[in-house]
């Protein structure tokens, strides 16, 4: 499946959030540049679909199903990567949990609680378990984290989505800074509105934002996940390797105006 010439050829990279949607664009394409993948997501079945693709494709993957929001769970993929392939090189961190429509001071507690859970200590699990691993190995890393124009702006989407999306950029850029002169790099992803099981959820809820969100962009249109993948796969490669701290828009030009 990978040849010398893939991107990510023998890496180790973990990737969250990688039963469907984005995560798992960026489980085959990574597959596909040669890195072997660990995989985690909540749902089993799914993920063991991607898993058995990407084998089947002479790929190397294994699936480690969990919650991001539970450290121990976060802890076993990343030692799954480290005792399945030898350690860990690069990781996208892309789990996410989003919601739109109901007003800030009509949303229960319980949203919130689990908006922030998974799309902040997420994050925050993911970078407390993946960064020593690579600083073990003396070869750094590179971590990629999926923001989102909610990270820079309200969209329409719920107050604590925008919130959570704004906190993803803003550890990315504390942890650039904290670890860049120890080689590894820590970047975000700005993704605009792509075409995921989860947004045809949001869009299912309330229709009327899936015109907002699409007349909002340059292109007029929303993403396939696979294209919000390869821009992952570059900043995990060493093709990005003076890239570090920035929020990249993946976002047909939604930020760009």
């Amino acid at each position: 499946m990978g040849t010398e010439q893939g991107m990510l050829h023998d890496k180790v990279t973990m990737i969250t959030g990688a039963s469907s949607g984005i995560g798992a664009a960026a489980a085959r394409l990574f597959a596909a540049e040669g890195a072997a993948v660990v995989l985690m997501a909540r749902r089993a079945g799914k993920l063991d679909s991607v898993v058995a693709e990407i084998s089947r494709a002479g790929g190397r993957a294994v699936a480690v199903p969990g919650d991001v929001a539970r450290s121990e769970d976060v802890a076993r993929a990343v030692h799954t990567a480290i005792t399945e392939f030898g350690g860990l090189h690069a990781a996208f961190n892309n789990a996410g949990f989003a919601t739109a429509g109901t007003d800030l001071h009509e949303m229960d507690d319980e949203v919130y609680e689990h908006t922030m859970d998974v799309n902040v200590r997420g994050v925050w699990n993911c970078l407390r378990q993946q960064i020593p691993v690579m600083l073990q190995s003396g070869a750094g890393g590179a971590i990629v984290n999926t923001s989102s124009v909610a990270g820079l702006r309200g969209t329409g989407a719920s107050a604590p989505y925008v919130a959570a999306k704004h906190a993803v950029i803003g550890l990315t850029k504390a942890a650039a800074l904290e670890y860049g002169e120890r080689g590894i790099r820590v970047n975000a992803l700005v993704v605009g509105s792509t075409r995921t099981e989860m947004m045809d959820e949001v869009v299912s809820a309330n229709p009327a934002l899936e015109h907002e969100f699409v007349v909002r962009t340059a292109q007029k249109r929303m993403a396939v996940p696979v294209e919000v993948a390869q821009a992952a796969a570059w900043l995990c490669s060493d093709r990005s390797s003076f890239v570090t701290g920035t929020a990249m828009p993946v976002d047909g030009g939604c930020t760009g105006s």
